[in-house]
């Protein structure tokens, strides 16, 4: 597949398979590899990709603000051929490292999906085990259409989840800094240790083992 130039649209890369016969391309990106607490979360989503049919405003989920990911989303979920959102738990990232679980998530994210991709356009340097064509493409959340838009949903729900979290133990405000390693959140762990849904191979520096939410 060809490298996308910096002057072409976000269309490019689909619409080269497009050329080549695909019918069905499935964007897959990940949110959470980097927080001290939570999920990862995969999002796997195929679109409709004819004219006129495009969702104006999807992109790298970063570069958006809450309230217009929330709208996005909404419009993605409903004008999806099909969609498939996954998560990993700490405990198991903790157990075979980031990098497997988010290899594990994407995976149980493409095989969720409800319409069979005939390619799958991955965010990031490497692949996953599919009995699919699948290409990985760096920084895709922003090069993308595909996996913008799945971008957007695994933003979306993770931090709806960690809000929800957030209401279970707030003295870590997670509702703010969605598990990442903020001064305040590292602090929080200071006062409080860990609890449920910390990353204890994450947070090593901060936790010295012993802690009131110890699971």
């Amino acid at each position: 597949m060809r490298r996308r130039e910096e002057t072409i649209d976000a269309l490019f890369y689909e619409r080269e398979m497009l050329s080549l016969g695909a019918q069905y391309i499935a964007g897959v990106d990940e949110v959470g590899r980097g927080p001290l607490a939570g999920p990862v979360v995969c999002a796997a989503v195929i679109l409709p990709l004819g004219k006129g049919e495009r969702i104006e405003g999807v992109g790298d989920s970063k570069k958006i603000c809450a309230a217009e990911r929330e709208r996005l989303a909404a419009l993605i979920r409903e004008r999806a051929i099909a969609y498939k959102i996954c998560e990993i738990d700490n405990r198991t990232i903790d157990a075979i490292n980031i990098l497997q679980a988010t290899k594990r998530c994407m995976k149980e994210a493409v095989e969720g999906l409800s319409v069979c991709p005939d390619v799958v356009f991955l965010d990031g340097n490497f692949s996953i085990d599919i009995a699919l064509p699948q290409y990985s493409i760096v920084k895709g959340d922003a090069l993308s259409y595909s996996i913008g838009a799945a971008s957007i949903l695994a933003k979306v729900y993770r931090d709806r989840l960690m809000c929800e979290w957030d209401a279970v133990y707030p003295q870590y405000g997670f509702a703010q800094h969605k598990g990442y390693g903020t001064e305040k959140h590292r602090k929080a762990i200071g006062e409080y240790g860990i609890c449920e849904i910390h990353r204890k191979t994450f947070i090593k520096k901060d936790w010295a083992g012993e802690g009131k939410n110890e699971p």
